[in-house]
């Protein structure tokens, strides 16, 4: 393969991996509207009746959210590696770079960040508005109101 097909090949990989982080964040974004839609259904079935346990549901619903959104973050800092591997080779402070190596990258970190990645991720504040503060705010009302 010769310089400029390696080139090339790394361009395509590069754009595809820029595409492919900004659709976790829009996944993200999804994930944050179906939990912030789910509490307020489940808080809503329950307002008339004075049910209490609906703040536990609520509150366990927004917990579970979070933890899909730990885990998607997870799964898109596993991309970064690589995109930070082709920058370097592209701007000259890595010398030597093999193409199409977007799944044993995403592979190798993914194993290497694992949970510690996951759990600090559940309190960056991007991942934890609105599930933490919701799963924080109905256990506690939960708790005040039983």
């Amino acid at each position: 393969m010769t310089e400029e097909q390696k080139i090339v090949f790394l361009e395509k990989e590069y754009f595809h991996l820029q595409a492919r982080v900004e659709s976790f964040d829009a996944k993200s974004l999804t994930i944050k509207a179906w939990s912030v839609s789910l509490a307020m259904a489940v808080l809503s079935s329950g307002a008339f009746s004075k049910t209490y346990n609906v703040l536990l549901y609520a509150a366990m619903a927004a917990l579970l959210f979070w933890l899909i959104e730990g885990y998607w973050k997870t799964f898109q800092n596993a991309n970064y590696q690589r995109i930070a591997e082709i920058e370097g080779y592209l701007n000259g402070t890595i010398t030597e770079i093999d193409c199409l190596q977007i799944n044993a990258s995403w592979s190798r970190e993914y194993n290497k960040l694992g949970r510690t990645l996951f759990y600090r991720s559940l309190f960056w504040p991007h991942v934890m508005l609105p599930h933490g503060i919701m799963t924080l705010g109905f256990a506690i009302s939960y708790l005040y109101f039983i």
